[in-house]
């Protein structure tokens, strides 16, 4: 039987990535997986890809007009209006561990000519995270965001092996109804782990498929933009192939001074409780003109907690499709706060399997007041998350048919194997049940979307390389306050001990993802260190207004200001506050039952 915490749980699973249907076949041929393969010590002689990947530098590169199915028709229109946009595909090795031995695969690339001869410095590579977005359209379109850059540099970009336009990782398993949450979840690794591809999408492969295409390209050097897990990228090439990196932004970064991902997923989850007690309610209650929900952003909580929260199944998936992605850009905050209204609203029962919620979710849709829809860009921002809602409900009937029927349900593994591949995370159930258990004690928000991760069941078949201090490049670190998916605490730490690098902070900012900005204060050092190579010292910018406000509000943490760095806890005195709230309504709820 099908039950209602089940598809919440499948939901919320669904919506983070990790069961993303496709009809997509399986790779094919390549040795197994499992043995930690040290990267190349930052000591040792630093490598080449041209050199190591040799005999494919000779390759005819077949350019031609882009096309980028991952961006609406509109955005890719202009995109490739972008001066000499050209795309093609790269056969790099399968394994730079053993680049001769005939296996190979495709990296889709994109290149720009908007530099200047005169003025040129050469290429920089865009990555715009994930792990697994595909970053074919940011060369394009960091040349449209950024001119003053474009000037300067032919921007690159790229869709890393596993993804989008490149070699696909598709992997494959049985759903079975009678399986719990820690079973599943390990049938879905194992299932990966059977394709022959997987032990080769790791961040330590596509850095170097990054230098080869630098030699492809008949480059000393590469720039760089990387953006969320970008930031990881990033820097694992730096520490790779120190001598190859020139100018490097890492805007909104992991935990760069860690040997895995897992250290920046655990504090994930704890951000995105406070980005949404500390900014997303208070802009409510700001408006509450517009939200009817009164001017107490903790009784905003009471009400979305009381309506069923993120306990609920359509709670959890109008808080993955609609509210998370309003984390990532707050101009998405009008929307999401929509949401909450509507949810509120309706005050509906919970759904009783996925067939319920889909009707639970046309329900909401219809009435839903569509805030922003007055502004033709917001209204159709708006109805392409709906439609993903909708997209991510007929995947979870697709999960709970197979359950039932014994078929093979399949997904995209990229995700999942470079996050679970780069560096060893804990493999106890038990650890995993009290790091649960803990999540929705202290971030009671999106604590009931969570459970222990693929990573759980899947072995490393590296660790990010330490950076060596003399060789280590000069770098700018990017980060706002209240980024609720690579969390400041990780920014700062990274700015804190890795060589030489500088911290940009924004104050009050909650959006993930940052230049450009908009205002010289984080403008302004990023293109001097770009265009001059001036590293400026820390320094703390103010944020925009939200949409709608005439002025950001001071929110959260203060500016330490002998080291120019925001002081923010996690657990903030009005988190802190919302936590007691929700523990007394459940205590209240149990002996309610």
């Amino acid at each position: 039987m099908i039950t209602p915490s089940m598809t919440t749980r499948a939901a919320a699973m669904l919506a983070a990535g990790a069961l993303t249907l496709t009809l997509a076949p399986a790779a094919s041929a390549a040795p197994g997986a499992g043995d930690v393969v040290a990267p190349a010590s930052p000591h040792a002689a630093h490598p080449d890809a041209g050199e190591l990947g040799a005999h494919l530098l000779d390759q005819d590169l077949e350019w031609e007009d882009c096309t980028f199915p991952s961006v609406a028709p509109e955005t890719e229109a202009a995109l490739q209006e972008i001066e000499g946009l050209a795309c093609a595909d790269v056969t790099v090795p399968r394994d730079w561990h053993d680049p001769t031995d005939g296996e190979t695969l495709t990296v889709r690339v994109s290149v720009t000519d908007t530099a200047d001869p005169d003025l040129s410095q050469g290429i920089a590579l865009v990555n715009p995270g994930g792990p697994g977005g595909s970053g074919l359209p940011w060369g394009a379109a960091m040349a449209m965001r950024s001119p003053e850059l474009a000037e300067q540099f032919n921007f690159v970009g790229f869709d890393p092996r596993g993804v989008g336009e490149s070699t696909q990782l598709i992997c494959e398993y049985q759903p079975d109804a009678s399986h719990d949450a820690w079973e599943d979840s390990a049938a879905a690794v194992d299932g990966c782990l059977e394709n022959p591809l997987t032990p080769f999408i790791t961040t330590e492969q596509t850095a170097y498929d990054m230098d080869f295409i630098r030699a492809l390209l008949g480059e000393d050097q590469i720039s760089y933009v990387g953006y969320s897990y970008g930031t990881w990228l990033g820097s694992w090439y730096q520490t790779l192939f120190p001598s190859h990196s020139h100018r490097f932004l890492l805007d909104s970064a992991t935990d760069l001074t860690r040997k895995s991902l897992q250290e920046t997923w655990d504090l994930q989850p704890r951000s995105r409780d406070r980005q949404f007690q500390d900014m997303l309610l208070p802009y409510m209650a700001r408006n509450h003109d517009t939200y009817q929900l009164g001017e107490d952003p903790m009784e905003i909580r009471r009400a979305w907690e009381n309506a069923g929260g993120t306990r609920d199944p359509l709670g959890a998936l109008i808080t993955a499709q609609i509210v998370i992605p309003a984390m990532y850009s707050t101009a998405g905050y009008p929307g999401a706060a929509d949401a909450i209204a509507t949810f509120i609203a309706l005050d509906a029962p919970e759904a009783d399997g996925a067939e319920e919620l889909s009707a639970q979710l046309e329900d909401f849709i219809a009435s839903s007041g569509g805030v922003a829809v007055d502004e033709a860009e917001a209204s159709v921002v708006q109805a392409q998350l709906f439609e993903k809602a909708r997209e991510e409900v007929q995947r979870l009937v697709e999960v709970e048919q197979a359950a039932v029927t014994g078929e093979t349900v399949a997904f995209s593994g990229t995700f999942n194997a470079i996050r679970c591949q780069d560096g060893q995370w804990n493999q106890s159930q038990g650890y995993w049940n009290a790091w649960v258990a803990d999540l929705n004690n202290k971030a009671p928000y999106i604590g009931p979307l969570m459970g222990a991760p693929l990573c759980a069941h899947w072995p490393a078949v590296t660790e990010k390389p330490k950076p060596h201090q003399r060789t280590h490049p000069d770098t700018l670190i990017l980060q706002a306050e209240f980024d609720a998916a690579t969390p400041y605490e990780a920014g700062e730490r990274s700015a804190k001990i890795m060589p030489n690098t500088t911290l940009i902070s924004v104050n009050n900012e909650g959006t993930h993802g940052i230049f450009p900005y908009g205002t010289t204060c984080v403008d302004d050092p990023v293109e001097a260190f770009f265009l001059e190579g001036t590293m400026p010292q820390n320094v703390v910018c103010g944020a925009l207004p939200l949409p709608g406000e005439d002025q950001a509000y001071q929110v959260g943490g203060d500016i330490h200001e002998a080291q120019q760095l925001v002081k923010v806890k996690m657990r903030t005195d009005a988190v802190k506050e919302a936590n007691r709230m929700v523990r007394e309504m459940l205590l209240e709820q149990h002996h309610g039952q």
